[in-house]
């Protein structure tokens, strides 16, 4: 349990973000380096290919999925090398999502985490890059941890029960399908971000379809809705 908020000290709301699309733009970054590696197997893929088909997905499911799209055994080195050009493309090129250190600074008075599918050295690294490691200290999560990833709900739940905040004091800050899936079956009030770069045309829709609550473009419209929100959660 954090010892920030002990048991029985119940806080009364929280605001998790997911990762990738959500603090760092980072699949944009993470989807063409995997498109790159495909390809160069013989598999032609774009960058657009790669959203449809990973994006989303923990690393197993990624690896996974691409070893059925391919038909044939990946090279066994596969998942390091992609790990390892990857981290080396995130410290190249990694930035921030537009506005997302202000929003934190603006409910700096709430409670907040990470809850990714990305795995945890993933995660570190970027903190790291994007400067924002110590704005969220070990309060970071990771589905690849557990048992099943995004869109099931366990890595929200999971946080919640961290923080010690009930998940309908929950807000979750999400930009995929399986992550709006998540925080729904959770029994969260998601948030669905459209200011990643890799955000394409009909996205919105698609996350209406996945049941989220609220549709933001930016950062600015996450603070207003997340005041709305958290105005009418009980103490």
């Amino acid at each position: 349990m954090n010892s920030q908020y002990p048991s029985g000290n119940m806080m009364s709301s929280l605001i998790i973000f997911d990762f990738d699309g959500v603090v760092a733009d980072s699949e944009y970054v993470a989807n063409k380096v995997l498109a790159e590696m495909i390809t160069e197997l013989g598999f032609p893929t774009s960058l657009e290919d790669s959203y449809n088909q990973y994006m989303g997905k923990t690393f197993a499911g990624v690896i996974s999925q691409v070893r059925s799209d391919i038909g044939k055994p990946l090279p066994t080195d596969f998942p390091d090398d992609f790990q390892s050009r990857l981290m080396a493309r995130f410290r190249a090129e990694l930035k921030a999502i537009d506005g997302v250190r202000d929003y934190i600074a603006a409910f700096s008075h709430i409670p907040i985490c990470i809850a990714s599918n990305s795995t945890l050295d993933r995660l570190t690294v970027c903190l790291d890059v994007l400067d924002l490691a110590a704005r969220f200290g070990p309060r970071v999560y990771s589905a690849s941890n557990m048992a099943r990833g995004k869109p099931d709900p366990a890595v929200f739940l999971h946080a919640a029960r961290q923080m010690d905040v009930e998940p309908a004091n929950c807000i979750v800050i999400e930009d995929s399908v399986t992550g709006v899936q998540a925080g729904v079956s959770a029994g969260m009030t998601v948030i669905g971000l459209l200011a990643g770069s890799h955000i394409q045309a009909g996205h919105d829709g698609r996350l209406i379809d996945a049941g989220v609550h609220h549709i933001a473009p930016c950062y600015t419209d996450v603070q207003s809705m997340t005041r709305d929100i958290l105005s009418g959660m009980r103490p």
